[in-house]
């Protein structure tokens, strides 16, 4: 554009001075003197002022290796070597406007580089051949010549031309080259000099007479400078110089070849500057091959100081990355006993060694002769590891040839130096299955003749992790006994006895480690008990290992009860299908039966489900339990007792089973139905701690799980019809009873907290919560908060929030508190024990807020006046404290979202909250549930300008659900610029879900595999299965 020739005529005229009159006229601008050196910026980087923000021009823009500036200069006599010039660097942008990389390509032109690129061998003559055909493919004006000199007449209608294109190279004119050069008939008319369109451009031929001077003459006229002169010169495939290029990545230089520039004419990885030279700026001789060539002395003194001390850091940083310590354990200096290697003398028993680890074994074999001079015959070096019972040898270190780095050998590792046979004549055992094992063993002590005393003695005792566990008894000279694992740390609890038919099993098996306490009950003394529980002695094995199962059924049985042995893990549904086949029970029973716990008065309880184990059942060991017909209730019923009149006696209670999600009407038809009572008039009450007739469950529209009925729970029919409730009668006359919560955030500091211990104060209903924040929830995601019930009021539906809030000041129990007025209060709805709905206009009738009949408000106080306006969003920021993973105290952030839900707005809101750039910062939501941070990025992918602006993301949907009280956490990007949010207590937390859902999962396993086990057989019954849960799917119409 800045050489291009600007024509004045028609109605553009130019005032010639000289004449004084209007005549045509040309302007142009010619170089009068070219510099060596030319650089060309592509200017990448540009501005939309319709969307106000920056972008990267990544569009294809080819430059060519060498130019001609002669048809731009003023003198055009001279050569035209004076006027050529060669690219010899490139600078190269990854990324985007906002951020990325930059390399450079540079053309070694003194040869100083060791430029050694392995070129890939040509399979075949075929696909040289192919190579060249796709170099044709790439230039359409080739392509068009060739389908027009194959026809007769020279002359082809346009579009028969587009469908001969696709038959030759196989694809269209539009997917192939309408980006880089337009539509088809544009690129016909724009190379007249070539093509001949007809007046109405529905035909093309090729002109005879076609020759590069009219090409040439068309080029300069074209806006794009440098794509005008890539014909002219020569292009990226011509390699008869064959020149040098590198990649210069920082610390990375590798070198590339000529044709790799193609690739950097278009992308997010394109070229962005060009540097061109003279091409007769020739280098002397002396200068190839000699980088020191006219550098001046004092720095090249200096290049060689920096050499030097770069030398240095290498060196020091070889030795720190590769050199590791080695522990050189010798063994003559060793003696064997008690399972374990042991040292005779410390001083001499083990060598330091500091060696390289990129060094083979062979090496170090050969350092360790020279280190022990004293060594004679064979050497093996094995891996040690220092044990509590000692030093053990594990696997011997074979092939000189491998490296340490790929024998895996880690740093302050054990070598044990030895002959590989024995150790002071006695022949040591190696690998892990053999590792010693250091036990803690409990014993009654002896006295003198072998006399057995009251007192325990503990004592240590070393044992091979593949020995049985009844070698005890032998290592302890006693014949035979009872033998007791510890699970905890105490000694007098926690006790599981080993089955004699386990002896046999090794230690490892039964999962004994170094430190496991072991206790040994000898037969002999079976009059003195060691171990307690429940205040009876325990001197047999049989009596800490069992369920005591009574027949129940009306079926025959030739004994009233057995016992299970059984474990804390054992399933439910595992002992009911043992018992009935000790009882002799018949079949049919193991798909209509169940089990249910016997307390100390003999009545029955609630049926313990089938897929429990004992410990998730709080079953005891030894309980005793009742096998009776009928099916458990599942996990989504209820097993009721149920009872008529106040006056109960023992055994006069019937049961049922219903769902959870029934309701107080239908459960009382139910309960009527079953008794066997007329009328109507008739209503529920749940029996109290007291065995008393408690209050009645006025709402019979709720369902018995939102009342919180339990299984197991008594209800009471009570003749007598249901008076309304007092919140009913309030509400049909327009009130409402309200109880009232005051929630303070723990670690939230403010001069509104009480003086006094709020659990000090009138005793809720529920007592004083303490709720996790969670979800939705305000206050600090990682601390607790506290919930303090205030006491209930009564406020009519037409009073405002703001009424409500200076109700509430007046309770008894708000006196603990100095709040100066409503607006330094903040409500919430309290929903599962925890905030959960802001009401935020105080002037807004309760009745728009549409509460429930049992909606409970929670206040928080506040440290300034707040008003919340309907587009307000309140969320609690937390900054992330640089270098730590850990955030600081939460600060709430009122965000107005009246110009919408968008990432980027929230974005520029919490950078103004922080006083930084909004590039500077990085914002995620928390999900407590799942202890997992989610970015909130408002960088939308990048568009062309013919395509429709992308459509921003609400935050209101998935997946971010953004309500009010969510958690934002907030890092600067000028201090951690990682994605990782996520803190230690995260890290817990997600490990502790991982282990819970793997206990399940085993579990479920185990008691799958134990059913299987125990109902194998045609004749063994089978499992009863979970109910089967509905599925609804709604498909829209789509059309």
């Amino acid at each position: 554009m800045y050489v291009e020739e600007e024509v004045f005529d028609c109605d553009n005229l130019y005032h010639c001075g000289t004449c004084d009159r209007l005549v045509k006229a040309a302007k142009s601008a010619k170089l009068r003197k070219l510099p060596p050196f030319l650089t060309v910026s592509l200017l990448r980087f540009n501005f939309d002022f319709v969307k106000c923000e920056r972008y990267k021009e990544t569009s294809c823009y080819t430059f060519p290796l060498r130019i001609n500036l002669k048809p731009f200069c003023e003198q055009s006599e001279l050569d035209d070597m004076d006027y050529t010039y060669d690219l010899f660097s490139v600078i190269v942008h990854k990324g985007g406007c906002y951020g990325g990389h930059y390399h450079v390509y540079i053309k070694d032109v003194d040869r100083l580089g060791n430029w050694q690129f392995q070129e890939k061998k040509s399979k075949s003559d075929v696909n040289l051949k192919d190579r060249q055909n796709e170099g044709e493919i790439d230039d359409p004006l080739m392509i068009l010549k060739a389908i027009l000199l194959q026809e007769e007449s020279n002359l082809i209608p346009v579009d028969q031309l587009g469908q001969k294109l696709l038959k030759k190279i196989g694809i269209s004119w539009n997917k192939k080259y309408r980006k880089q050069h337009g539509p088809l008939r544009k690129f016909l008319e724009l190379h007249s000099q070539l093509f001949l369109l007809s007046s109405d451009g529905s035909t093309v031929s090729l002109l005879k007479n076609c020759s590069l001077q009219a090409e040439l003459s068309f080029q300069r006229n074209d806006p794009e400078v440098f794509k005008t002169l890539t014909s002219e010169s020569p292009g990226l495939n011509d390699r008869t110089s064959c020149p040098h290029w590198f990649d210069i990545n920082d610390s990375k230089v590798q070198p590339i070849q000529e044709k790799d520039i193609e690739q950097q004419f278009q992308g997010k990885e394109s070229a962005y500057m060009l540097f061109y030279r003279k091409s007769q700026l020739q280098r002397p001789p002396e200068a190839r091959a000699n980088p020191r060539y006219r550098v001046p002395c004092h720095l090249l003194n200096e290049m060689d100081a920096a050499n030097i001390e770069l030398q240095r850091k290498r060196a020091e940083y070889d030795s720190t990355n590769n050199d590791f310590e080695l522990h050189l354990h010798v063994g003559p200096h060793y003696h064997f006993f008690n399972g374990a290697l042991h040292p005779v003398s410390q001083t001499e028993s083990v060598w330091d060694l500091t060696f390289d680890k990129r060094k083979t074994l062979g090496d170090l074999r050969q350092s360790v002769f020279q280190l022990l001079d004293f060594w004679e015959g064979d050497m093996v070096l094995s891996i040690a590891k220092c044990l509590p019972a000692g030093l053990h040898v594990y696997q011997t270190l074979d092939g000189d040839d491998l490296t340490l780095c790929e024998m895996e050998i880690a740093d302050e590792e054990d070598i044990f130096v030895w002959n590989g046979v024995e150790v002071g004549g006695i022949q040591i055992p190696t690998g892990s299955d053999c590792e010693p094992l250091l036990l803690n063993v409990l014993h009654l002590a002896t006295r003198g003749e072998g006399e057995k005393c009251q007192q325990l003695t503990e004592s240590p005792q070393v044992f091979p992790s593949n020995a049985e566990v009844g070698s005890v008894f032998t290592a302890l000279a006693i014949p035979v006994g009872a033998i007791f694992l510890s699970s905890t740390e105490c000694t007098n609890e926690g006790w599981t006895a080993i089955p004699q038919e386990d002896w046999r099993k090794t230690f490892r098996e039964q999962g004994l480690t170094n430190g496991s306490l072991v206790l040994i009950q000898d037969s002999s003394n079976s009059n003195n008990s060691l171990l307690t529980k429940e205040g009876e002695w325990i001197t047999t094995v049989n009596e800490t290992n069992w369920i005591q199962v009574k027949n129940l059924c009306q079926s025959e049985s030739e004994e009233e009860h057995v016992k299970i042995p059984a474990t804390a893990n054992t399933v439910v549904f595992d002992i009911r299908i043992k018992a009935i086949k000790e009882l002799k029970l018949m079949k049919e029973l193991a798909e209509n039966s169940c089990l249910r716990p016997i307390d100390r008065d003999g009545k029955l309880l609630c049926p313990v489900p089938d897929n429990c184990t004992l410990k998730e059942a709080e079953l005891r060991m030894g309980s005793s339990l009742g096998l009776c017909p009928g099916k458990a209730p599942t996990s989504s019923q209820l097993f009721l007792f149920f009872a008529v009149g106040s006056d109960i006696q023992p055994g006069t209670e019937m049961e049922i089973i219903v769902e959870e999600t029934i309701t107080v009407r239908d459960c009382l038809k139910i309960m009527l139905e079953k008794s066997g009572l007329p009328g109507d008039t008739w209503h529920l009450r749940k029996m109290d701690w007291c065995y008393e007739a408690g209050e009645p469950l006025c709402e019979e529209d709720a369902t018995l799980k939102e009342l919180m009925i339990c299984s197991g729970d008594t209800l009471l029919l009570i003749e007598g019809q249901l008076p309304p409730p007092p919140s009913e009668m309030l509400r049909f006359q327009g009130f409402l009873k309200v109880p009232i919560w005051w929630y303070q955030p723990r670690g939230c500091t403010g001069p509104w907290r009480s003086h006094q211990d709020q659990t000090n104060g009138p005793p809720p209903p529920g007592g004083a919560w303490g709720a996790t924040a969670t979800q939705g929830a305000p206050g600090d995601t990682y601390a607790e908060a506290s919930l303090c019930y205030l006491g209930d009021i009564e406020i009519s539906e037409d009073a405002t929030l703001a009424e409500l809030k200076s109700q509430a000041m007046t309770l008894p129990s708000f006196s603990e508190f100095v709040i100066p007025s409503p607006t330094f209060l903040r409500a919430w709805t309290v929903e599962s024990r925890r905030p959960s709905r802001l009401l935020r206009i105080n002037q807004q009738q309760l009745r728009e807020y549409k509460l429930g009949r049992r909606t409970e408000i929670c206040l928080e106080p506040l440290q300034k006046e707040e008003n919340l306006g309907p587009q307000d969003v309140l969320l609690r920021t937390q900054r992330r404290l640089p270098g730590e993973r850990a955030y600081g105290p939460p600060v709430d952030l009122v965000w107005d979202t009246a110009r919408g839900w968008t990432a980027g707005a929230l974005q520029r809101q919490v950078a103004d909250c922080c006083s930084l750039p909004v590039e500077k910062i990085e914002i995620a939501k928390y999900f407590p549930e799942k202890f997992e941070w989610l970015p909130v990025s408002s960088w939308s992918q990048q568009t062309s300008k013919r395509k429709k602006k992308k459509k921003q993301e609400n935050l209101q949907g998935a997946p971010y659900y953004l309500k009010d009280g969510d958690t934002i956490g907030i890092k600067n990007l000028l201090f951690e610029d990682d994605g990782d949010f996520s803190t230690v207590r995260d890290d817990a937390g997600k490990e502790k879900q991982k282990q819970l859902a793997l206990g399940r999962k085993k579990s479920q396993e185990a008691l799958c595999g134990q059913s299987s086990s125990a109902v194998s057989g045609a004749e063994s019954p089978g499992r009863p299965q979970r109910p089967e849960a509905s599925l609804s799917i709604h498909v829209g119409s789509f059309r």
